[in-house]
């Protein structure tokens, strides 16, 4: 995922700034043939090519809605997120149903740009960016990914949500539903969680005489000239931190005569 963030700080939205505890999260795509987030998200950062009709206006008197992300291209083309609200702040995008707004039950609304529905590799390039960033808001929420995610048209069905059709109406173009993103979110969490579980597990070399025979001329040389002190705490060295992977790379580069 590559993540970036420009806060929609000129919208009624941010302006008011209700906080709300985060719960779930819905998926929305915009509606409109451009896949551009520039279109929405202003001003032009250097890698969005703005237009002068994004939300990040002030326009009591017009369309009331807010986000706290777009997924979409950049002006290179290339794909990435912006996050354009806090996430623990009450977004407007879900308008309201029979039950209420999901507004207002804390869930984090993010738009899917659409294009004229008819790319798949664009479209499995945003759809992947969307998992990625539900993978990240899971973790960070704490959310299950099976019950806490839905779709603006399965916010609509529940009553949390005004009758819009996204993302039903582009998914299935490319044999996808919620459930099978839901799915994919779940299996891209667990497999981050392993891998993270696999990193905690490593053995870390905080000295020198921790370091294996084989290691241990390279990481003296280094210390030696001050080029390993290991990470700081208030200013002070306070172990080498280095994982196996690592040594053997410093090892192979000593070798290759990259330290004198």
């Amino acid at each position: 995922m590559k993540l970036r963030q420009l806060f929609l700080i000129n919208n009624e939205c941010y302006k008011i700034g209700k906080k709300h505890a985060v719960k779930g999260i819905m998926v929305h795509s915009t509606g409109a043939n451009n896949p551009n987030i520039g279109r929405y998200v202003g001003p032009d950062d250097g890698l969005l090519n703005s237009s002068g009709n994004h939300w990040n206006q002030f326009r009591p008197n017009g369309r009331q809605v807010c986000v706290h992300a777009f997924i979409g291209k950049l002006k290179d083309g290339t794909i990435a997120t912006y996050q354009t609200l806090p996430w623990d702040m009450v977004g407007w995008h879900s308008g309201s149903g029979a039950k209420g707004s999901a507004n207002f039950m804390g869930y984090i609304g993010f738009e899917i740009c659409e294009d004229n529905l008819t790319d798949r590799i664009y479209f499995n390039k945003v759809y992947k960016e969307s998992v990625e960033l539900c993978v990240y808001l899971c973790k960070e929420y704490k959310l299950n990914p099976i019950t806490d995610i839905i779709c603006h048209s399965e916010g609509y069905k529940q009553g949390i949500a005004s009758n819009h059709a996204d993302v039903m109406h582009w998914f299935p173009k490319y044999g996808k539903s919620m459930d099978t993103f839901r799915q994919d979110v779940k299996r891209e969490l667990e497999k981050n969680n392993i891998q993270e579980e696999k990193n905690m597990d490593e053995k870390i070399y905080n000295t020198l005489d921790e370091c294996p025979d084989y290691a241990k001329p390279t990481i003296k040389k280094l210390i030696d000239n001050k080029l390993l002190e290991g990470k700081l705490i208030n200013g002070k060295p306070s172990g080498l931190n280095l994982t196996e992977q690592m040594l053997r790379l410093l090892v192979i580069n000593d070798r290759a005569g990259l330290y004198k």
